[in-house]
């Protein structure tokens, strides 16, 4: 047992934390994985770790984990996630302070290093662009009124990176740009658009000419998992260098799955605040972390539809 590398990674059951787990495991980490009661369950990819029940918006559990495990590093992606709910609720509020307290812990408990998720919400979608961590505006909430998700992730990097050099505390700071794969909420583009395909049903999408960026999840994790054993200090972005526009990615998957005459272009509006490019700059994540994926957007696309493929032919799915 290394107990200088044991790390603790909250949100572990969620879409991208059961993700990191093998990576870690792999560069030799002691893996303590944290869900709430609710999620707590039999988990495939988090094989290997062990599991703290805890309910992290509750300090007395925080604290008990924290004194429990000691963890040397923390890997941190639990945060309220839901899509439609995430964006607007005063949860985020609650998650920001909670954040806080764990990092407190952590490092009066011997902590070395703290990686947590950040998102590209936090930059100025208005400039839209490449985004580059050093350079590229942040969103200004006295510019435009930020989302209670925007103003605590763009609170919390702040509070880290003041926190961390308070403390001598190893830190950085992941932002996630767009991501999709298995377990993704029915609700979001590409797992809905695969779910309503393959149940022979129409797909209606905006018109799609928003050029983006996707990274498969399992690559998300991985790439945090790098970041983690990493000394890179301060914002990362995660995400893949692949640009597309979002209506072409769309008809990838409709060629794949056989079904272009389903898709919808237009078919809805496109939110007035979309930028029409967003995309980030990955030097740090390539050159600093020394990371690459390991799916392009072609296989990533073809592993999501199996996996939903299977999930729709369980009968627990129909």
């Amino acid at each position: 047992m290394n107990s200088s590398k044991r790390v603790l990674v909250t949100g572990a059951g969620g879409f991208i934390g059961r993700w990191s787990v093998a990576p870690l495991l792999k560069k030799g980490y002691e893996v303590h994985a944290v869900m709430s009661a609710v999620s707590a369950r039999n988990i495939a990819e988090l094989q290997g770790a062990t599991v703290q029940v805890a309910d992290l918006l509750k300090e007395s559990e925080v604290d008990a984990v924290i004194k429990r495990v000691a963890p040397s590093h923390l890997l941190h992606f639990a945060w309220i996630a839901t899509p439609g709910v995430y964006w607007q609720s005063t949860d985020n509020f609650l998650w920001l302070a909670a954040s806080q307290h764990l990092l407190r812990r952590l490092r009066e408990h011997g902590g070395v290093r703290a990686v947590m998720a950040g998102s590209c919400v936090e930059y100025d979608w208005s400039k839209g662009g490449v985004c580059e961590e050093r350079s590229s505006p942040l969103a200004d909430g006295a510019a435009t009124r930020l989302s209670p998700y925007a103003a605590s992730k763009i609170a919390l990097q702040k509070a880290v990176a003041e926190f961390a050099e308070e403390q001598h505390l190893s830190a950085a700071w992941g932002r996630i740009f767009f991501q999709y794969g298995p377990y993704e909420h029915p609700d979001r583009l590409v797992a809905s658009v695969i779910r309503q395909l393959l149940l022979n049903q129409e797909a209606q999408c905006t018109h799609g000419r928003q050029i983006r960026s996707f990274l498969h999840v399992a690559d998300v994790g991985a790439a945090f998992a790098s970041l983690l054993d990493s000394e890179i200090q301060g914002p990362v972005n995660i995400g893949s260098d692949e640009r597309i526009a979002v209506a072409d990615l769309i008809e990838r998957i409709a060629r794949q799955i056989g079904r272009p005459d389903l898709i919808r272009l237009g078919a809805r509006s496109a939110p007035a605040e979309e930028p029409p490019l967003l995309v980030p700059d990955i030097h740090r994540l390539r050159d600093e972390v020394k990371w690459q994926p390991r799916f392009t957007l072609s296989k990533g696309v073809t592993d999501t539809i199996g996996w939903w493929r299977g999930q729709l032919a369980s009968p627990s799915q129909t």
